[in-house]
């Protein structure tokens, strides 16, 4: 009995370390785009625009990394998931300490997004069906919070070394994590359906069934505040700054160090908040409201203010999209154990990628067709509401019971 706990516990500690890697390497751009692109002899305008662009590249990676390691997943274990992913973005990252041009970062960038897209899922995954359903909220949402400090640790390196070195320290992260994952064992509920004959990681079932594809839709918008917030909201701090008059200097950077402390607290909290009200979708009501108080203070609140309260309202911010890890797990939680890590891993990743082919897309044209001030808070009228409609046709999920396939 005790050596199954410790099993169990060293299983959490190892896939909250990697999504720690996971976060670092993920917002590492975010935390140094400025430094980075100026180094790379970039004009201010061309700053926000290449900004934007290397985002997307990412976001785009990570869109398609989270179909083919989801599939993988499935098909060949949420381990080599695992094992793959953690491999292909150490390498690109530190590849990316030595890019000389903005191509080369973009491509770098994908690259790593496609390499990033598999550790989240594959992690949730692994320990929602190896935990007891009656702590695994809690534990998922220890991984994530403890996991979300990595862009607190990204911050820290900034202030201390040089852009390139941070993206080396990355990368030598990522093979200390390799070393670590060797004591994790596979899923059990995984070598149950392998000797099953059943179809696994098979992308079109989450299409070609319609009650299914609600449910796969309906899972990937309960998340999309969370990358408004931070692909927005807070990596573009210092644009809506200027647009709020707010005169002195707003580091993204640290910017973002305040919203992921936020984030990796809320993460925690929500994680028992659903255990006591034994409701998932009781306890993302409720950070939903404290998101959309952050946002109206954050348009609100800012005019000729100060460099600090911005800060703070992202760390409100921050709190509020603090339900990654409840959103992940509810997507793990909605699908049969042969379609479970292509589910989980394609959902966050999807999640992700409208940053670039949606919501970016609409805050650019809104703010064209308005201002910087204004395209910001009608895009996050439309996110939330997209949003809200999403969670309540969303079925419950605690305590559900993960032993099932999906025919």
């Amino acid at each position: 009995m005790v050596r199954s706990q410790s099993i169990l516990s060293i299983a959490v500690l190892v896939a909250a370390l990697g999504y720690f890697v996971d976060i670092y390497d993920m917002l590492l751009f975010s935390i140094i785009r400025i430094e980075s692109l100026q180094s790379l002899k970039l004009s201010s305008e061309q700053l926000l625009f290449d900004g934007e662009r290397i985002i997307q590249w990412q976001m785009w990676g990570l869109l398609i990394g989270g179909v083919i390691w989801g599939v993988m997943g499935d098909k060949s274990g949420r381990l080599s998931v695992l094992f793959g992913s953690i491999l292909l973005y150490s390498l690109a990252n530190i590849a990316n300490g030595f890019v000389q041009t903005v191509d080369q970062y973009k491509w770098i960038r994908f690259i790593a997004g496609i390499g990033l897209a598999g550790e989240l899922g594959a992690g949730i995954t692994l320990v929602s069906e190896i935990i007891p359903k009656e702590k695994r909220g809690v534990a998922t949402s220890l991984v994530a919070g403890v996991g979300l400090t990595g862009a607190i640790a990204a911050f820290i390196i900034k202030q201390n070394f040089d852009w390139r070195t941070c993206y080396f320290i990355g990368g030598g992260l990522g093979a200390l994590l390799l070393i670590l994952r060797i004591s994790v064992f596979e899923s059990g509920m995984f070598h149950k359906i392998k000797e099953m004959d059943v179809r696994r990681g098979n992308l079109l079932m989450l299409f070609n069934n319609r009650e299914r594809f609600k449910r796969y839709l309906q899972s990937i918008l309960i998340g999309l505040p969370t990358w408004f917030v931070i692909g927005v909201l807070i990596t573009f701090s210092n644009e809506f700054g200027k647009a709020m008059h707010i005169s002195e200097k707003i580091d993204p950077g640290k910017s973002i160090m305040f919203a992921y402390a936020g984030i990796s607290i809320g993460d925690i909290v929500i994680g028992l908040l659903s255990q006591k009200l034994r409701s998932r979708k009781k306890a993302l009501y409720i950070f939903y409201a404290i998101t959309i108080l952050f946002i109206i203070l954050f348009f609100s609140a800012q005019w000729n203010g100060s460099a600090n309260i911005m800060y703070w309202i992202c760390g409100g911010l921050g709190f509020g999209t603090g339900f990654w890890a409840i959103f992940v797990t509810m997507g793990a939680e909605q699908f049969g154990t042969n379609l479970r890590a292509t589910a989980a891993t394609t959902i966050p990743n999807v999640v992700r990628g409208t940053l670039a082919i949606f919501i970016l897309p609409l805050f650019q044209w809104l703010r064209s067709t308005t201002d910087y001030y204004t395209g910001g808070w009608i895009t996050a009228v439309v996110i939330m509401t997209i949003t809200i409609v999403a969670a309540i046709f969303t079925k419950e999920t605690f305590n559900k019971d993960l032993n099932f396939v999906e025919e």
